[in-house]
């Protein structure tokens, strides 16, 4: 069973988490906002994980997540297959495009756990992002506010990655 872990601010994030739910299929995959007691045990239990979190401010993550950054690292990821899903703006913020994700990926990997699902930069504007390494993202982006007709596409792809890799 995947765990889809998100945080929502505006409910953007949330709205797709809801599609990545619907990508992976209810019978596989399961949706827990971070915000909820009981999510962070979720975390700690499962062995693949999407987490779902967006970038705010100068690239911090969202609110939701900075609050428990310090329990995210209690955290043993040894043995987990953690994919991670963020929202930026890359027109308004494209000095700090998606780095909330790099913070988390870097925690996961940091402590024993491996980031999959890695994605392409390749169509997206931006002028620096954390969240890139070699051309490629620690997972996938998503700018709802300026390219929302390449998302669904965006993550069926990405989800049809993840199905192998989760095996």
């Amino acid at each position: 069973m995947v765990a889809i872990i998100f945080g929502s601010t505006t409910g953007n994030t949330e709205y797709v988490a809801h599609k990545v739910l619907r990508a992976f299929g209810e019978e596989n995959a399961r949706l827990h906002n971070i915000r909820d007691s009981e999510t962070l045990d979720v975390l700690r239990s499962s062995t693949h994980v999407v987490c779902c979190l967006s970038t705010w401010g100068a690239g911090d993550m969202q609110d939701d997540w900075d609050v428990l950054t310090e329990e995210l690292k209690t955290i043993d990821y040894s043995g987990k297959k953690v994919a991670i899903l963020g929202l930026a703006d890359q027109q308004n913020y494209p000095e700090t495009f998606a780095d909330g994700i790099a913070v988390f990926a870097r925690i996961v990997q940091s402590h024993g756990g491996t980031v999959v699902g890695l994605t392409s930069s390749e169509g997206y504007s931006f002028s620096a992002s954390r969240a890139e390494h070699d051309g490629k993202f620690f997972g996938l982006v998503i700018d709802e506010d300026n390219q929302s007709d390449q998302t669904d596409t965006r993550i069926r792809e990405w989800v049809g990655g993840l199905k192998k890799l989760f095996r």
